[in-house]
């Protein structure tokens, strides 16, 4: 008799009991029969003698005890090789898979239907009885799966225009950008992490007595890795120790070099959600206020600037910083005790290395000192991390798609000595370093415009941070040389990759300015101003 919408056997009969008690029908009672006995009845009686003849002897007691034990002893006896049965049975018909390989690219299944089996043990009588049944929709998922806008949004068919045909402005310009309602962006950001390949637990190297027992390069703040360190930190594991910068200390900006007062350090580890991270070291750059930001990210997003000395003391001077460290929106960090003399390099701590400084973040948003922010950090994180499912975006450059290129230029423009860039370009080229082609789709670029990073926070685009930082530190400050390298090391063991929009699009969200010097200088350039004299007097006025 199957009882209950799940087709689950059951033992019990109340139902039944219950329903019949309401249509006030009596079941037949059993009673013994009043006919005669049959001859073969007097065995019967001759064991019922033997029961009397026992129980005199052994006491009533005793001997219904001793049946009780002995009808538990077949009960127990008969369930046991009914279950050793079933479980037979389901060891080889339905084998669990217990080794699924913890080193899956792929995202684990959600959401799917599943088909159990129900037993029911009763005592007497008893049925098995396996069925399908439909379970309740599973949990929420474990990690962010990505959406798709609803059909007939106007982004999903959104294109863009041809450039306009101006002879006069060949250089890069801003593009449109499909932004989101800046409600619309803050209603889909991702409750859950979203999916790390490979890699889900991720440490950092800690040596307080340094060995510099190295090949070449690195530093005291990143530490001395070898090479053989170096390789090792690509073989993409599910736990993993790499060297990350802060090597010294135990805390990132405590006792590391590069260290930050520990009342910012506090309220850096306070920022939980979205961070906006910049920096101007030397008094290189002027302050940009970003624009067009809403009353509700200004109390939920963390902006914080990083400043050297040198900066902090012109800021007080001619920028207003008072005892409440903040400049419009911007909370002003003083860094004391920077590792490099180069200050590009002393840069790129805090650009790559944002999810250490920021350890409880979810999600940050780095623009160099130089760039003023245009469009709202939640609409920007909706259209290059959460609609596109990636956890680390960057533009790429607007001309140069090729590391040879772009190390040809950087030596041309002076930006590092010739002898360090082609000491790095020929150690890539023996790694297996080729110039840039069609035949590297769907990798759009191996060049990217760094000075805007779009990411989350999660064990995978942690550890790309850490190995691109990493390179910077052994070979040469200039990130754009190394970026590839890191880049398809990780994707060849993991299949994980960059996200990277067109550098038209990343000048649609911010806009460059004028380093410091650069405005001075165009300031003495400027010609004089001449005011108009003044209008002759007349004694007489004319109305029209």
């Amino acid at each position: 008799m199957n009882g209950g919408s799940l087709g689950i056997r059951s033992g019990s009969y109340s139902s039944l009991d219950k329903k019949q008690q309401q249509n006030d029908v009596l079941l037949p009672i059993q009673t013994p029969s009043t006919t005669k006995t049959k001859p073969y009845s007097k065995m019967f009686k001759d064991k019922e003698k033997l029961f009397h003849w026992a129980c005199k002897f052994a006491g009533r007691k005793r001997v219904r005890m001793f049946l009780l034990l002995a009808i538990s002893a077949a009960v127990f006896v008969w369930v046991f090789y009914v279950g050793k049965d079933e479980d037979q049975e389901n060891h080889n018909g339905h084998k669990v898979n217990d080794s699924l390989p913890l080193n899956s690219s792929e995202t684990p299944p959600m959401n799917e239907v599943q088909t159990v089996g129900i037993v029911n043990r009763v005592s007497f009588p008893i049925d098995v009885e396996r069925t399908e049944v439909r379970v309740m929709p599973p949990p929420p998922p474990s990690y962010f799966l990505g959406y798709t806008l609803p059909p007939g949004h106007p982004c999903n068919s959104f294109t863009l225009p041809p450039p306009p045909a101006d002879k006069k402005r060949t250089g890069p310009r801003p593009c449109p950008v499909c932004y989101i309602p800046m409600e619309d962006a803050i209603a889909l950001m991702p409750k859950v992490p979203s999916f790390s390949p490979v890699v889900k637990d991720l440490t950092y190297v800690y040596e307080e007595n340094l060995n510099k027992e190295t090949e070449f390069g690195g530093s005291d703040f990143g530490g001395y890795p070898t090479l053989k360190q170096r390789d090792d930190s690509y073989d993409i594991r599910e736990s993993m120790n790499p060297h990350c910068g802060f090597v010294k200390g135990r805390k990132p900006g405590h006792g590391t070099g590069f260290d930050i007062d520990d009342n910012d350090l506090l309220h850096m580890e306070q920022c939980r959600g979205v961070v906006v991270a910049s920096a101007i070291f030397g008094a290189f750059d002027v302050i940009q206020q970003p624009k067009n930001i809403s009353e509700y990210s200004k109390r939920t997003i963390c902006f914080y600037m990083f400043a050297d000395e040198e900066t902090e003391a012109d800021l007080k001077a001619n920028g207003g910083l008072d005892e409440t460290r903040k400049i419009g929106v911007w909370r002003i960090v003083v860094v004391r005790n920077l590792p490099y003399t180069d200050g590009r390099r002393n840069g790129k701590i805090p650009k790559l290395l944002t999810h250490s400084l920021f350890p409880n973040a979810r999600f940050s948003l780095w623009i160099d000192g130089k760039l003023e922010l245009v469009v709202d950090p939640y609409q920007i994180l909706e259209r290059f991390l959460w609609r596109t499912n990636a956890t680390f975006a960057i533009s790429r450059h607007y001309k140069r798609f090729d590391v040879f290129d772009e190390a040809e230029a950087n030596k041309a423009a002076g930006k590092y000595d010739n002898a360090s860039i082609d000491f790095q370009v020929d150690f890539y080229k023996k790694e297996g370093l080729t110039p840039y082609s069609e035949a590297k789709l769907a990798i759009k670029s191996d060049v990217p415009e760094g000075c805007v990073i779009i990411r989350e926070h999660v064990p995978i685009s942690n550890l790309f941070s850490c190995l691109w930082f990493n390179e910077v530190d052994r070979f040469t400050s200039r990130d754009q040389i190394s970026f590839s390298t890191v880049r398809d090391k990780i994707a060849a063991k993991t299949g994980w990759m960059v996200n990277m929009f067109l550098d038209c699009e990343r000048r649609n969200f911010v806009v460059q300015q004028y380093h410091k010097e650069v405005l001075a200088y165009l300031a003495q350039m400027a010609p004089p101003v001449i005011n108009p004299p003044p209008p002759p007097t007349s004694s007489r006025s004319f109305v029209r």
